[in-house]
C-alpha cells in the first residue's frame, strides 16, 4: 500500500493536484453512497416494515428494497405500539457504537466537515466516516428523524481528507478534497450533482460567500459520484412532480408571504433543534443512552400523533402522520403528487412534528442529517400556504399550482435555514426537475436569505472568508501562529493591582502613582472581574469638584470590556486591542473566567512578535 501511495504522489503535479484527485474522491463518493443507501433500504425494510408493519414509501424515483434485491421479509400489518420499541433499540445501538469508536460522529454531520474546513486543516479521522454510515443507517432505519446527508457529507469528505493526508499534501490541499467529497457524496444521494458541488462551496460561509477553489474539483468529483451512485439506482430525478409553468407575476406576492412565513419557521426550527440539544447536554444521564431517550420521545410523539389523527380523520391521513419517523419522503412525494388529498391540519401537524422529532432524534446525540428533514417540512408548511391562498385568493392560485407552493416551500425554507440560497434552489429544482421555476425560486430563495442571514442550522459556518481561520494565511502572513496569549504574558505583567467596586475616588487617586498600569481590573466581593477602567477614565471625574468626590470604582469601570484568556491566539488578542482603546487588558484562564491573572499589554504584543520575526528569519 505504501508503494502504491509513493507512486501515485509522483505522478501527481504539484499543479493542480486537487483538479488530479477529484475524479478518485468522486469514484469512492458514489460507491459510498451506493453503500449507504442499501445499508438504509435493508435495516429499514426490518425494522420498520417486516417487524412494525409502517410501509413509509420514498420518492417515486427511488428504489424499494424489492428492486434491489428482489425479494423481502413478509408483508405485516401495521402495529403501532411496536414503533415506541423499534427507534429505543436503534438509539441505544446507535449510540454505542458512536460513543465508542467516534464520538465525533454524533449529531449532523454537515457541521462537523465544516468545522474540519474552518479550523483542523480538514482533517477527519479516518473511522469517522465509517462509523457515521453504520450508526446513521441505524437511527434512521429505525424511525430516527433525520437526513441522508450529513452522514454520505462526512463518507465523501472523509475519503477526500484521507487521501490527501496519505500523499502529503498541504492543508490547501486537504481541504479542497475534503470539500469535493462532501459535495460529490450530496450530489450523488440527492440526484443532483450540480446543487451538490456548489451547496459544498457555499455552506461554509454565512455571508454570500464561496470557497471558489473547490469549486471545479468538487464539479468533476460530484460528477463521477452522481454517474457511479446512478448506474445502480438511475438516472431520474428523486421525485417525480408534473411539469408546472409559471407565467403569473402576480403570484410574487404570495410566493413573498410564503417566504416569510418560512423564515419564521426555521427559526422556530433552530431554536427547538438547539434549544434540546442544549437540554440534552444539561441531561444527567450517560452520553450512550441519550440518543434512545431521543428516539424513544420521537416514536411516542409520532404513535400519538398517529391515534390522535386516526380520531378526526381516515386510517390513511392517520398514516401519513406517521411521516414524522425516519425520512418521511413518502410523505413529501405524496404532497407534491396531490397535495389536495391532504388536510391543512394534517400538513401542518407533519410540518411541525417533524421539526420536534428531528430536533429529538439529532439533538440528543443521534446520527443524521438536517437537509433531508427540511424538505420534509417545508414542503408541507408550504402546501398549508398554498391551501390558505386558494381558499383566500382562489382567482389567483389554483390547484394545480398548490405543488409549486410545496416545492418552493422546500427551497425557501432551507436557503433561510442554512444560508445557503444559491445551492438550495438548484437542488430542489434537480430533485424534482421542476426548472420552469427558476425565477420563482430564486425569488423566494433570496427574500428568504436575507430575511434570515444571521441565523443558520450550522453552528460551525463563519460570516466570510476572512473570518475563516483556514485563510487566515492568505490576508496577512501570520508570524504569531500558533502563539497563545500565555506565551506573550511575560512575569511582569502578572504583577498587578485590582481595584474592588466600593473603592472612592480619592483613594484610587492615591493608589495609581504607586503602580505602572495603565488599565485597572475591577473586582466584585468575590475577587471576580467586573470590568476595567484607564486613566482617561478617571480623569474626568477628578476635575469634577461637585459629583468626583462621591465617585466610586464601579462608576468608573466598563463592564462591557471582555478580558483575554490565557488560550487565546495572539492574532484574536491583536484584534482586540484594535477594537479597544486600552494600553492592557485583563487575562483570565478559559476555566475560571472570573479571576483575573494578569494585563497584557499592547508592547508585550510587540515585543512577542519581534521575537517570532526574528525567529523565523534566522
Amino acid at each position: 500500500m505504501t508503494d502504491l501511495i509513493q507512486k501515485l504522489r509522483s505522478l501527481v503535479p504539484h499543479t493542480n493536484r486537487s483538479i488530479m484527485l477529484a475524479p478518485i474522491v468522486g469514484v469512492v463518493a458514489g460507491l459510498g453512497a451506493i453503500a449507504f443507501n442499501l445499508l438504509c433500504l435493508v435495516i429499514t425494510h426490518v425494522s420498520l416494515e417486516w417487524f412494525a408493519g409502517y410501509h413509509q414509501g420514498g420518492p417515486a424515483n427511488e428504489a424499494e428494497y424489492v428492486d434491489v434485491f428482489g425479494s423481502g421479509l413478509p408483508h405485516r400489518e401495521l402495529t403501532p405500539w411496536l414503533l415506541l420499541i423499534v427507534p429505543i433499540l436503534g438509539g441505544l445501538l446507535s449510540g454505542w457504537i458512536v460513543y465508542k469508536f467516534a464520538p465525533e460522529a454524533e449529531g449532523h454531520g454537515t457541521d462537523a466537515a465544516i468545522d474540519a474546513y474552518h479550523n483542523k486543516g480538514g482533517v477527519v479521522r479516518g473511522r469517522v466516516p465509517l462509523v457515521k454510515m453504520v450508526t446513521s443507517a441505524i437511527t434512521l432505519g429505525t424511525g430516527g428523524s433525520g437526513g441522508r446527508e450529513g452522514p454520505i457529507a462526512q463518507i465523501g469528505a472523509g475519503f477526500g481528507s484521507y487521501l490527501a493526508t496519505r500523499l502529503n499534501l498541504p492543508d490547501s490541499d486537504r481541504r479542497v478534497l475534503m470539500t469535493s467529497g462532501l459535495g460529490a457524496g450530496i450530489g450523488a444521494i440527492f440526484h443532483a450533482p450540480l446543487a451538490g458541488a456548489i451547496f459544498a462551496a457555499e455552506v461554509l460561509y454565512r455571508d454570500p460567500d464561496f470557497e471558489a477553489e473547490a469549486l471545479i474539483p468538487a464539479f468533476i468529483s460530484t460528477t463521477i459520484a452522481y454517474c457511479v451512485f446512478c448506474l445502480v439506482f438511475g438516472f431520474q430525478p428523486l421525485f417525480e412532480v408534473e411539469a408546472i409553468g409559471f407565467n403569473q407575476p402576480l403570484l410574487l406576492m404570495p410566493l413573498a408571504v410564503l417566504a416569510v412565513v418560512m423564515v419564521v419557521m426555521s427559526w422556530v426550527y433552530i431554536k427547538c433543534f438547539y434549544g434540546i440539544s442544549a437540554l440534552f447536554k444539561r441531561l444527567p444521564v450517560p452520553r450512550v443512552i441519550k440518543p434512545a431517550i431521543g428516539a424513544g420521545a420521537t416514536g411516542v410523539f409520532a404513535v400519538a400523533l398517529y391515534y390522535v389523527i386516526k380520531a378526526y380523520a381516515t386510517d390513511e391521513l392517520a398514516h401519513e402522520g406517521l411521516s414524522v419517523l425516519s425520512f418521511g419522503y413518502g410523505f413529501l412525494q405524496h404532497v407534491l403528487t396531490d397535495p389536495t388529498t391532504m388536510t391543512a391540519a394534517v400538513l401542518l401537524a407533519v410540518g411541525l412534528g417533524k421539526i420536534l422529532t428531528t430536533s429529538l432524534t439529532i439533538g440528543s446525540g443521534g446520527s443524521g442529517g438536517v437537509f433531508g428533514p427540511s424538505m420534509v417540512i417545508g414542503g408541507a408548511l408550504g402546501a398549508v400556504v398554498g391551501l390558505l391562498f386558494l381558499k383566500w385568493t382562489p382567482g389567483l392560485v389554483t390547484e394545480e399550482q398548490l405543488p409549486m407552493f410545496a416545492i418552493l416551500g422546500m427551497a425557501s425554507f432551507f436557503a433561510a435555514t442554512a444560508c445557503t440560497p444559491v445551492s438550495t434552489l438548484i437542488m430542489v429544482s434537480e430533485m424534482t426537475a421542476s426548472y420552469t421555476l427558476l425565477l420563482p425560486s430564486m425569488w423566494v430563495c433570496a427574500l428568504a436569505y436575507l430575511l434570515n442571514r444571521r441565523k443558520t442550522i450550522y453552528h460551525e459556518q463563519v460570516a466570510n472568508r476572512l473570518e475563516s481561520a483556514a485563510h487566515r494565511g492568505d490576508f496577512i502572513i501570520d508570524v504569531l501562529k500558533g502563539l497563545r496569549v500565555a506565551d506573550a504574558l511575560h512575569d511582569v505583567a502578572r504583577d498587578f493591582v485590582t481595584v474592588p467596586l466600593d473603592m472612592p475616588l480619592k483613594d484610587m487617586a492615591l493608589l495609581i502613582p504607586r503602580t505602572r498600569q495603565a488599565s485597572f481590573p475591577v473586582v466584585d466581593g468575590d475577587s471576580n472581574y467586573y470590568g476595567l477602567f484607564g486613566l482617561n477614565d478617571i480623569r474626568q471625574f477628578l476635575y469634577e469638584a461637585d459629583t468626583g468626590s462621591l465617585a466610586v470604582a464601579q462608576d468608573l469601570a466598563m463592564p462591557g470590556v471582555k478580558p483575554l484568556t490565557m488560550q487565546m491566539d495572539l492574532s484574536s488578542a491583536i484584534s482586540r486591542f484594535v477594537f479597544e482603546s486600552y494600553e492592557e487588558l485583563p487575562v483570565v484562564d478559559a476555566d475560571e473566567p472570573g479571576k483575573v491573572l494578569g494585563l497584557l499589554r499592547r508592547h508585550d504584543l510587540l515585543v512577542t512578535y519581534n521575537a517570532r520575526l526574528l525567529k523565523e528569519q534566522n
